[in-house]
């Protein structure tokens, strides 16, 4: 088969190394005997071992002397001081703060605990787990108070799905793109394993009425924030989370016990929630009245829309990266979907005239991140890279001037990446490098 179809197309690989146009390569490029010929075709990855045998390796300073005492908790080296998350407000001032998750910085498909996005309106509560009750309401049969010791003794179950903040990659609205690192453009988003009691569960043992068909869940922090949630999806996949990645959850996190809804805005998950009341209608809370009805081209709001649609981007390399010389580079990123799972994603080296399809490291799950890759032999001369993914629902990540044609853009560009606030963004990111190797981010 020929490289790739034109923009847009989403069409099979060619069966050679060589893939689409600009250097990239076939995925299956490194694994068997094409490790043996890139290796062979002088790729630039690695340094030159002769004569290494009949020189004995010589012990580093580290080598020589007895460790550090190991402590209760498990600390990072000292030498990646610098992955951690972007503050929108480090001096700790009493207001909305977010923490941004550094994608750039890390690999695999699971998001560190105390590396997983968060947004704060007034804080971090501090909440006695022994004391902290959650109250069923409203059109039931038998309203309940569950206390944290009682919910432990319900089956858990545990999956793993990303959070995405509705206003993540709000930059990205921008009609001119904004030099920022991919931190601060797509860091409202993360992946964790959550484990907790089904919401369906419990609603079982309160006995919803029939007519009811939403849900009002309350947090307990100085907000008490509150947001209207449809009930199927409380019977489809909600969680009231207990634990994440293995341990309980991180207090910024919703300690001790958070809504958890699979796939749609972050927002929607209430953290430290004490309250669910049972409704036949929507409460047309401040935050969905306001925050989250975007305005659209047409000058009408957009109301209840939910779900994080199909998305990707590469997290290397990125903004912020450089390339030192020509040879043999991998490309990785994330792709994900609230829809659904990762089908497979394209990957293009010159600004999407041409196609290839990446690896996709699996097997990918329901409305979680999947890490992505693929071989990329630069040659030196300028490239455009950007992603494109495709979920099992047949639902494709839209070319930009597809995006901005149906949600618009800004008519200035965004000098402060934090303070633009648009919903929903989940069209293309294109990485720029010159021929110098510097990255910048581009429209394409």
């Amino acid at each position: 088969m020929a490289i790739l179809k034109r923009r847009g197309g989403l069409g099979p690989t060619a069966p050679d190394q060589q893939a689409a146009g600009n250097g990239l390569l076939h995925r299956r490029a490194l694994l068997g005997r094409g490790l043996m010929l890139a290796g062979a075709a002088g790729v630039g990855t690695g340094t030159s071992l002769s004569g290494a045998a009949a020189e004995p390796l010589e012990d580093a300073e580290w080598s020589r002397h007895q460790g550090t005492t190991v402590g209760p908790i498990g600390v990072r080296s000292k030498f990646e001081k610098d992955t951690v998350r972007v503050l929108s407000n480090p001096k700790g001032e009493p207001r909305t703060q977010h923490a941004r998750t550094p994608h750039q910085l890390l690999s695999g498909q699971i998001t560190p605990s105390h590396l997983h996005f968060t947004i704060l309106h007034n804080g971090i509560p501090d909440i006695d787990p022994n004391q902290h009750k959650l109250v069923i309401h409203g059109m039931v049969k038998q309203p309940m108070v569950f206390t944290m010791d009682k919910l432990m003794r319900y089956p858990m179950v545990t999956r793993q799905t990303f959070v995405e903040c509705g206003g993540n990659s709000a930059p990205m609205f921008s009609n001119e793109p904004v030099q920022a690192s991919l931190q601060l453009l797509h860091g409202l988003a993360s992946n964790s394993e959550w484990t907790g009691v089904l919401l369906s569960t419990l609603l079982d043992e309160v006995g919803v009425d029939p007519k009811a068909v939403w849900m009002l869940p309350e947090g307990a922090d100085t907000p008490a924030l509150t947001r209207s949630v449809p009930l199927k999806k409380a019977w489809d996949d909600a969680i009231l989370v207990l634990y994440q990645n293995g341990e309980r959850l991180m207090a910024e996190q919703g300690y001790p016990v958070r809504l958890l809804l699979p796939g749609w805005e972050g927002n929607m998950n209430v953290k430290y929630v004490r309250r669910i009341k049972i409704t036949d209608q929507p409460a047309m809370t401040y935050y969905e009245a306001r925050n989250y009805s975007p305005v659209l081209p047409d000058y009408k709001a957009y109301k209840f829309y939910f779900v994080n649609e199909v998305k990707s981007f590469i997290t290397s390399p990125s903004f912020g990266m450089s390339l030192k010389e020509p040879g043999y580079y991998e490309i990785s990123g994330i792709a994900y979907s609230g829809s659904g799972t990762i089908k497979r994603v394209m990957v293009s080296a010159d600004g999407g005239n041409s196609w290839a399809e990446a690896a996709v490291q699996g097997p990918a799950q329901d409305k979680a991140f999947t890490r992505f890759h693929i071989p990329w032999r630069w040659d030196g001369s300028p490239a455009v890279l950007t992603s494109r993914a495709v979920d099992d629902g047949g639902n494709i990540q839209p070319l930009r001037a597809d995006f901005v044609k149906v949600r618009g853009e800004t008519l200035k560009p965004v000098t402060n990446p934090m303070g633009f606030a648009n919903q929903h963004y989940n069209s293309l990111t294109c990485w720029g490098i010159n021929a110098k190797g510097e990255i910048a981010h581009v429209y394409a």
